[in-house]
């Protein structure tokens, strides 16, 4: 298995040369969405990342965990102006995931869904869905120049042959709004105490790959 790469944290990218110099990279935000750093889904993000940064991509990871993001207060706000009226580092990640040509959220299953450090994002994503559904403003072309993002979504549970559908469910929402496609996903049960997932190297290196071939023919896509 590759050595694993420095995290990157909110505010830090890394830079990879794209095989054709003349295209811009592939551009790929990752959520961390756990409330706990350094676990198992931050640690198969991580992977991620490192295989498409390998394959040419710029890279990011965004720690939802250290922003602060209330939730949506539905003020419907943005039904007017397609901007959240809560001033507050969600901007962070909204400016973010307009940029973005991969969206990849991590997140363990919580009660059958994602945890409320990501839940909060895709709530607040209203104004994205106003700006979408409402004001028929859709979103820029991708900065690869793709006709469509695409989404991933990485989740582990500690259960047996755990129940994603629900967790599923609301990020394929999630990344609809965002005008990305549900392109791929790790689901893996049975992985829960901290750090658990160094035992599955099978596990991290599907990350890896699939990160790797979210990046792969892109432009082609």
């Amino acid at each position: 298995m590759e050595d694993r790469k420095p995290e990157l944290t909110a505010g830090q990218a890394e830079h990879s040369a794209p095989a054709d110099a003349s295209a811009a990279p592939v551009r790929v935000i990752g959520l961390a969405g756990s409330p706990r750093r350094g676990g198992n889904t931050e640690a198969l993000l991580d992977r991620f990342l490192a295989g498409a940064a390998g394959c040419g991509a710029q890279v990011e990871k965004l720690v939802l965990a250290r922003l602060k993001v209330k939730g949506c207060v539905a003020c419907e706000k943005c039904f007017e102006t397609g901007a959240c009226a809560i001033r507050d580092d969600f901007q962070v990640v909204f400016d973010k995931l307009l940029t973005a040509d991969v969206i990849a959220l991590a997140a363990p299953l919580y009660m059958w869904n994602v945890p409320a450090q990501a839940k909060a994002v895709i709530d607040r994503s209203e104004c994205q869905w106003a700006r979408r559904f409402v004001l028929c403003a859709p979103l820029d072309g991708m900065p690869a120049g793709s006709r469509q993002r695409r989404g991933v979504f990485i989740s582990t549970a500690g259960q047996v042959d755990a129940n994603f559908q629900g967790a599923v469910l609301t990020v394929e929402e999630f990344f609809d709004v965002w005008e990305a496609q549900y392109w791929g996903e790790l689901l893996c049960s049975s992985i829960d105490p901290k750090g658990a997932i160094a035992e599955h190297p099978a596990r991290l290196n599907e990350a890896f790959e699939l990160g790797r071939n979210v990046v792969t023919g892109f432009r082609l896509s």
